[in-house]
């Protein structure tokens, strides 16, 4: 063993650990740089004692922190090892990581995957698409996919956004989408980078808060067409007859008996029913389409329910509705969310509103009623504008199931 092998030995004890430990973390953080000092607080006797002999100066027994200059440090090793601190750091402990370098080069790669994104033909002027981009390089997702060598997937996660934005037509399966765009089917599986990103996506552009749970995932997913699970996503309906081997059947016999029935996307299209020249009226709630049954059966006029969220399987319904030269009536909960889905299914498929007027709101505030006041950011009601400016005023929340008198009259065929 040569003498700098035997005295780099020596620096193996427990008295030099926190300080080397120190000057480790000092060397990479600069860069090597061996201008600084650093400290060990509350010293043992041995630590105390080494330092003295690092420096050449006393330190008393009730010294509470004991520094050491760097380069002292430095060229104590050299005279013992024949070699700098940085070699005896590396010899002991592994390679020094030099962290300005690695910065420069996450910064440099992020800046490039940036700048990549930023091209893309279809979102380069879309804000919500910078926001998204703006927001994950802020908060530290990028570096981190650069430091794991997965920046790769943001290219993915641009690529599935653009197929989404150029894609006309009914719903697209998850697995399909996410073969058709990376190659792998389960790319865009719960948990995922790419998914992950492209979620992210999604919620910066409908304004929708990031998902939490499943059903978030699900909803968040099927608002773009893309379906996770064409057997989970279903549609209520109640006396919707139609045509067609299987479905169409199924439709037309439960509207015989007046009886609420589950549809499923993957019913409607593994086996699509035809609807002709149908009035079809939508609810929010199903409760007001559970009292309909109840109390008109099969005299109910046709109701499909949203259940909240419209889900891809209410959209391929409405679809069929519309193209069948059908019609859609549409009345949900006067909040702000209600607005907001009241306006998307109008505008998809340019449903009328049902009894979703200012006259209908001020008829619904009722004086014995809970007071909810709205909250969130007021939506615009371009069917009536007026019905905007007076929710505003007025500042309260109409729940779909307390005006359900005059919904179930109308489907009775007795409203006004």
């Amino acid at each position: 063993m040569t003498a700098g092998r035997e005295g780099a030995y020596c620096y193996k004890e427990p008295e030099y650990q926190r300080l080397l430990a120190a000057a480790r973390r000092s060397l990479e953080r600069t860069g090597g740089g061996l201008a600084g000092s650093v400290s060990v607080s509350r010293p043992t006797d041995a630590e105390r004692r080494a330092i003295i002999g690092i420096t050449g100066q006393y330190r008393d027994t009730r010294t509470a922190r004991v520094t050491v200059r760097l380069a002292d440090l430095d060229n104590a090793v050299r005279e013992v090892t024949g070699h700098g601190l940085p070699e005896l750091l590396a010899e002991l402990g592994g390679p020094l990581r030099d962290r300005p370098a690695e910065r420069s080069v996450i910064a440099a790669a992020r800046e490039t995957a940036i700048r990549a994104a930023e091209e893309s033909p279809l979102h380069a002027s879309c804000a919500w698409y910078r926001d998204w981009l703006a927001e994950i390089a802020r908060d530290g997702s990028l570096a981190k996919l650069i430091k794991q060598g997965e920046q790769g997937c943001l290219a993915q996660a641009v690529r599935v956004l653009q197929y989404l934005a150029r894609r006309a037509g009914g719903p697209v399966l998850l697995p399909a989408l996410a073969a058709e765009v990376t190659g792998n089917t389960k790319a865009l599986n719960h948990g995922t980078v790419t998914s992950t990103l492209v979620l992210r996506a999604l919620a910066a552009k409908t304004g929708a808060e990031r998902p939490e749970t499943a059903e978030e995932r699900r909803a968040l997913w099927e608002s773009s067409g893309v379906v996770v699970d064409d057997l989970a996503s279903r549609v209520l309906v109640l006396n919707a007859p139609a045509e067609g081997r299987g479905l169409g059947e199924w439709l037309t016999g439960a509207a015989r008996f007046g009886i609420p029935f589950y549809v499923t996307l993957h019913q409607l299209m593994t086996l699509p029913p035809a609807m002709h020249s149908t009035l079809v009226y939508v609810c929010e709630n199903p409760a007001v389409l559970r009292r309909a049954a109840a109390e008109l059966g099969a005299g109910s006029a046709p109701l499909a329910c949203a259940e909240g969220q419209p889900s891809a399987a209410f959209h391929q319904l409405a679809t069929a509705i519309v193209s069948g030269g059908g019609e859609l009536r549409y009345h949900g909960d006067f909040d702000w969310p209600g607005i907001a889905i009241a306006s998307s299914v109008m505008r998809r498929h340019g449903a009328r509103p049902w009894r979703m007027s200012a006259a209908d709101y001020a008829a619904g505030i009722r004086a014995d009623a809970e007071h909810v006041r709205l909250t969130g950011p007021p939506q615009p009601t371009p069917w009536d504008p007026q019905l905007g400016e007076v929710m505003v005023a007025t500042g309260r929340v109409i729940y779909e199931e307390s005006v359900a008198d005059a919904l179930i009259a109308d489907l009775s065929g007795r409203g006004s």
